[in-house]
């Protein structure tokens, strides 16, 4: 098998496991984290009607000086918990996907979580 259809198919296996675990509702929605190589994406997902609540991506901090990908994925988490505390959301689960929790995944969490966002 090719090594890299190998690899998409084991991300997907950790990533569905987490998602059986993992469910958003209306009074809790899901915080999915999704991580590239160049930025990163935070959605707020209510799994019951199927909508995202509030997003956070990269293009919204360009006017922050922000350097390095660890400070960009806090301010991020920071953003995200702005926004949820906007529309009145005050806890969250957290999705990490298919990642480990560490590096910009954590920082992101704990970026949320400085902003007001519970877990």
């Amino acid at each position: 098998m090719d090594k890299n259809k190998e690899k998409n198919i084991q991300q997907a296996r950790r990533h569905a496991r987490v998602r059986a675990k993992v469910k958003g509702t209306t009074a809790r929605p899901r915080l999915s984290v999704y991580r590239s190589n160049r930025g990163m994406f935070l959605q707020l997902i209510d799994d019951e009607s199927g909508k995202t609540l509030a997003s956070a991506g990269l293009k919204e901090l360009k006017g922050a000086k922000v350097a390095g990908k660890l400070a960009i994925s806090q301010e991020l988490g920071k953003l995200i918990a702005e926004k949820a505390k906007n529309k009145k959301i005050a806890e969250a689960v957290f999705d990490r996907g298919s990642y480990k929790y560490h590096g910009r995944v954590k920082a992101a969490a704990e970026g949320a979580r400085a902003g007001g966002l519970k877990f």
